[in-house]
């Protein structure tokens, strides 16, 4: 039933392929309405330009970011700045499990993820899997920020995917796109970022588990630098395959 899944994404993302990023946000708000449409922001560029799309289109999908208690104030402010901007934007804040998290910290502290990579991964799912999984409970569709540029790992990302992880469909407006695109498009619009990213980080995760980069380093060196290098940088809610 997956693979019929997948072939039906793909079939849909050919379809899909010509419109432009509003047309296709325009398309999917059409496509899955009354609260069936996700838009996941952890509010990255992409995530920004994002809203800004849809603010601009006239109506907003449900959103909903994830706050795993280990967020930096950077990322706050941002939020600060965007509800500002966008006074129609709702947000669903959504928590990890407290009995979960307690559980694991009280097994292995509270800084777990520099021990192990099986450790991280824990980590990751009780901050940051569980908690999308509930956020998208009913929902047809999920919109991510997710980029073939970004990584390895992403670079056969298509317009519309089928996600095993949450039986949904995924959809990644950016995917085609380049980070200069992004860029160019908050500059043009003046749109608010994390203020880490003048700081030389090119990917803001939690707060312990991203740094800044020199100039021209993977986009993704700066997250769990601390494992090796030439494994998946990725925290599982983007997990690829069946």
């Amino acid at each position: 039933m997956s693979e019929e899944k997948r072939a039906a994404a793909a079939a849909l993302a050919d379809d899909l392929a010509g419109l432009s990023v509003e047309e296709f946000l325009a398309w999917s708000l059409e496509r899955f309405p009354g609260g069936r449409l996700v838009l996941a922001s952890s509010f990255g560029p992409e995530d920004v330009v994002l809203l800004d799309a849809f603010d601009a289109i006239g109506h907003f999908p449900r959103v909903v970011t994830l706050d795993t208690g280990r967020l930096p104030q950077a990322t706050h402010d941002l939020v600060a700045s965007l509800r500002e901007r966008y006074p129609s934007l709702t947000l669903e804040t959504y928590f990890p499990d407290a009995e979960a998290v307690g559980e694991l910290v009280g097994r292995h502290g509270p800084n777990l993820f520099y021990e192990s990579p099986e450790l991280r991964r824990l980590c990751c799912r009780v901050r940051k899997v569980e908690p999308l999984r509930r956020a998208l409970a009913g929902a047809k569709a999920w919109i991510t920020g997710v980029r073939r540029e970004q990584s390895l790992d992403r670079a056969a990302a298509a317009l519309v995917e089928w996600d095993d992880e949450f039986g949904l469909r995924k959809l990644n407006p950016l995917a085609a796109w380049t980070s200069a695109q992004v860029w160019s498009r908050i500059r043009e619009r003046r749109l608010p970022y994390s203020r880490l990213h003048d700081e030389g980080y090119p990917s803001v995760g939690c707060e312990p588990c991203s740094r800044a980069v020199q100039p021209g380093a993977d986009p993704r060196s700066g997250r769990w630098w601390w494992e090796n290098p030439s494994g998946a940088k990725e925290c599982g809610l983007h997990r690829r395959g069946p």
